[in-house]
């Protein structure tokens, strides 16, 4: 078997300066080592911290993937016939990934740091299309998914490792649609993007958070529309940069990131390789270590590189999920506001309401499992408050907003049987009815606020007329531009509402008091729009506002008392034991700080998902323990 050797460096002295690309166009880059191995399929070099000695994985046709030291010594050899490789690390070793050429599935495994051999493959299902090569994506708790890109423009995204090992039974995330003539790809987790070829386009770029909306946008296209002469093929992500090959024209182009735009810097002619393909490449001090494979076996380079890593956005904190409910009915974009009933004599036996907004109210257990399902219209928002007085009996009232009727849809709770049963409908005066709350003041009198897309709010006080539902106008205020979120603060007498892409404001929730506002948060560095649901985190210490920043799938927590002091941010992200996908484009949220027994001692979250997966489905709700979100921001508990 012929090894891949590195030779000592042998670069033209021009290289060697470290001048900018720019002043390398017309140069010629000069291998260091071209070594002739038709049996190599893929190859991709290690950062030198990965595992002592090793430089580098190899695929060998019929043999298997070897990590070799930098002499081309085999340390250790998982046996098989692979053809394209990707890895990372994980705190047990050296995550691989690969495809099983005679299989024709995706591979994971491990190699182990403490036994320093492959351990723990396991196999992806085999999917519909051809494999053409599969690359990595770790988030930022570090879990590890796989994308498999298939040449007809077909595509998967797995959960295959937490930030341990590969996890037993891998999850599918999402198909993807790619570009057609697709075999390359590769992803840069710190800036969470996948970049993958269209052979006579060019190079796309995607967002790699598998939570994330299916966008493209080009970063280096093939003449007339841009810069590569002939073809795009294999890339490599180094700091600030893409390395790209052209396999028609035998040449290598560099493209630099300047504030989001893409540049070609410089383009070297690879004039003794045949069909260049595959790149990888790792930093070593100012340079770049560069090996491409081509038709005859691979080539090895140095490069100068000046140019520094593109910075990372901020890291948010991440909790997770540790129970979800059972899918909503409806197709699409249909679940929206969730409300937590407190059960004041079982707590452990309070339920989860939430809103289909395509055909009704769906009624959750504490594990999520559906107990029932009203299907009485679209419902949007909905909130619940106890004790109210109607046909001679006490109940809890849930109210949401009727989307068919612009009404509000009344629902009764009895407190004994947890049976939730429509009582009526209120007739308001919006045209376009969107979000809703409630609020008790202190002589014990219920009230519903609800809101227009046009701004508007009106109160209605709710009573019990002869035994049927009925509501007061007593108060109408109205924002600049479209709300919906809102929340009481029953105690405090305190009404929080959101106008979507302007703020959060306060005002006076009593009846009878001035409707003047007073701003709590602004859109921002911490609030981004849309400015979906808001709830209250309340117990004998502390009062925490928590609202949906959806603009960047998050959720803000304040102080609920003036002046409103910001407490933090976090995100919602997998949990791979559980099997339970992370959170995004949040619309509606409630909190509660009741002990809902283990483990929602210290009170639960609920968030909308606005994309189901793992597997793909309609979208449902999340629980997620105020404990640990207190945990990530230090909050008083």
């Amino acid at each position: 078997m012929n090894k891949l050797r590195l030779k000592p460096t042998l670069l033209a002295s021009c290289l060697m300066a470290f001048l900018p690309l720019s002043a390398l166009a017309d140069k010629t880059l000069h291998a260091i080592d071209n070594q002739h191995n038709r049996h190599i399929e893929s190859t991709q070099l290690l950062n030198k911290t990965v595992i002592n000695d090793a430089d580098r994985l190899v695929a060998y046709t019929q043999k298997g993937i070897a990590l070799e030291s930098v002499d081309g010594k085999t340390m250790s050899l998982l046996k098989g016939n692979f053809g394209s490789v990707d890895h990372r690390q994980v705190k047990q070793g050296l995550l691989l990934a690969s495809v099983d050429l005679d299989r024709q599935q995706a591979m994971v495994a491990l190699f182990n740091n403490t036994s320093q051999d492959w351990v723990a493959s396991t196999y992806l299902p085999q999917p519909d299309f051809k494999i053409e090569s599969v690359c990595l994506y770790q988030d930022e708790a570090q879990n590890g998914f796989l994308f498999l890109v298939g040449e007809q423009g077909q595509g998967e995204q797995w959960l295959v490792a937490d930030a341990s090992s590969p996890i037993a039974l891998p999850q599918l995330i999402r198909n993807i649609s790619t570009p057609p003539e697709s075999e390359y790809c590769q992803v840069d987790d710190a800036l969470s993007r996948f970049y993958i070829n269209e052979e006579s386009v060019g190079i796309w770029a995607y967002d790699a958070h598998p939570e994330a909306d299916l966008i493209r946008y080009p970063v280096a296209l093939v003449e007339p529309f841009g810069q590569l002469k002939d073809s795009a093929a294999g890339m490599a992500i180094v700091p600030g940069g893409l390395l790209v090959l052209d396999a028609e024209s035998s040449s290598l182009s560099v493209y630099v990131e300047h504030q989001e735009q893409w540049q070609l810097e410089t383009s070297f002619p690879l004039k003794q390789l045949i069909e260049p393909e595959a790149i990888s490449a790792r930093m070593d001090g100012e340079k770049l270590d560069i090996i491409i494979k081509h038709d005859m076996g691979t080539a090895s380079y140095t490069l100068p590189w000046p140019h520094k890593k593109t910075s990372s956005p901020e890291a948010i904190p991440l909790v997770t999920p540790l129970k979800q409910t059972d899918p909503v009915p409806s197709l699409g974009d249909a679940a929206d506001d969730p409300a937590i009933w407190v059960n004041q004599r079982d707590p452990e036996q309070s339920l989860i309401l939430g809103t289909d907004k395509q055909g009704g109210l769906g009624v959750y257990d504490l594990d999520g499992k559906t107990q029932s399902f009203l299907a009485v219209g679209r419902l949007n928002n909905v909130d619940v408050r106890h004790g109210f007085h109607f046909n001679g009996k006490q109940v809890d009232l849930a109210i949401a907003s009727n989307r068919d009727n612009n009404s509000l849809h009344v629902f009764a709770i009895d407190p004994d049987s947890r049976k939730v049963s429509e009582i009526g409908e209120v007739t308001t005066r919006a045209q376009d009815i969107y979000g809703l709350c409630m609020y008790k003041n202190k002589q014990g009198d219920i009230y519903t606020i609800v809101n227009d897309k046009d701004g508007r709010f009106f109160q209605y006080q709710m009573q019990d007329k002869q035994g049927k539902i009925a509501g007061e106008l007593v108060r109408e205020f109205k924002v600049a531009t479209q709300p919906e979120g809102c929340v009481a603060d029953d105690k405090h007498d305190r009404l929080f509402i959101g106008e979507e892409n302007r703020a959060v404001w306060t005002l006076d929730a009593r009846a009878d008091q001035s409707t003047v506002m007073t701003q709590v948060m602004p859109v921002g560095e911490h609030l981004k729009d849309d400015i979906e649901g808001i709830s209250l985190y309340q117990n004998d210490k502390q009062d925490y506002l928590v609202i949906s920043s959806q603009g960047n799938d998050s959720y803000v927590v304040l102080d609920a008392l003036p002046p409103f002091t910001y407490r933090g941010v976090f995100r919602i992200g997998f949990n791979t034991a559980s099997g339970i996908d992370g959170v995004s484009e949040t619309d509606g949220l409630d909190v509660s700080s009741v002990n809902f027994g283990q483990p929602w001692q210290q009170g639960m979250l609920v968030v909308q998902d606005g994309r189901n997966r793992m597997p793909l489905e309609n979208q449902n709700f999340k629980y997620v323990p105020w404990s640990e979100i207190a945990d990530q921001l230090g909050l008083s508990k």
